[in-house]
């Protein structure tokens, strides 16, 4: 709670010039809403500035995702305790579906809160299987010293982007793009 606060407090004049350049670019709304599954597969409803209008990533929209400062409101989730700032990727449940992860042997997913950041999201795990190795190796090896290094990486892909930290993520990890091994 206490960082999730000082976050939104650091990062209220990015969200503001934020806020400004979606109205600018393609008014509002400024938010995306959708239902995403939570701590025991809770719904809760996640917040993001919006990037896309019609189903097309808007110019604005691109340079967000690129630098992850779309998913800045999320400190909103973190402080209504539905999410925490490291864990698994939180899922709608038709993703859970797709997926077929609605077994008993997914549960560890939904044992915490998923997470603002997490494995799985810096490094781009682009195959599905990839995704949840990733996070059964962090849910699995947790420590606080791992998220505060899940953290600085996240403050790294703001400050440089995805596609370069992701890269480094790979080689440091010995992780193929396409195949999670280790992660610690």
């Amino acid at each position: 709670m206490v960082g999730a606060s000082a976050g939104l407090v650091a990062f209220a004049p990015a969200m503001v010039a934020v806020a400004a350049a979606v109205l600018i670019d393609d008014g509002p709304p400024l938010l995306f809403r959708q239902e995403r599954l939570g701590y025991l597969r809770r719904p809760f409803r996640i917040l993001k500035f919006r990037t896309m209008r019609d189903g097309r990533v808007t110019r604005v929209g691109r340079l967000l995702r690129a630098t992850g400062l779309d998913e800045l409101p999320q400190f909103v989730n973190i402080l209504r305790g539905h999410m925490s700032a490291v864990g698994p990727r939180p899922l709608t449940a038709d993703d859970v579906t797709r997926l077929g992860w609605s077994g008993g042997q997914f549960d560890f997913r939904w044992a915490c809160r998923p997470g603002l950041t997490g494995v799985a999201q810096l490094v781009g795990a682009r195959a599905d299987d990839d995704s949840l190795a990733l996070d059964r190796l962090h849910t699995g090896g947790w420590s606080p010293s791992l998220d505060c290094q899940l953290i600085a990486w996240s403050f790294a892909v703001n400050a440089f982007g995805k596609t370069r930290i992701r890269q480094w993520l790979r080689r440091r990890y010995s992780i193929r793009p396409t195949g999670a091994q280790s992660v610690g």
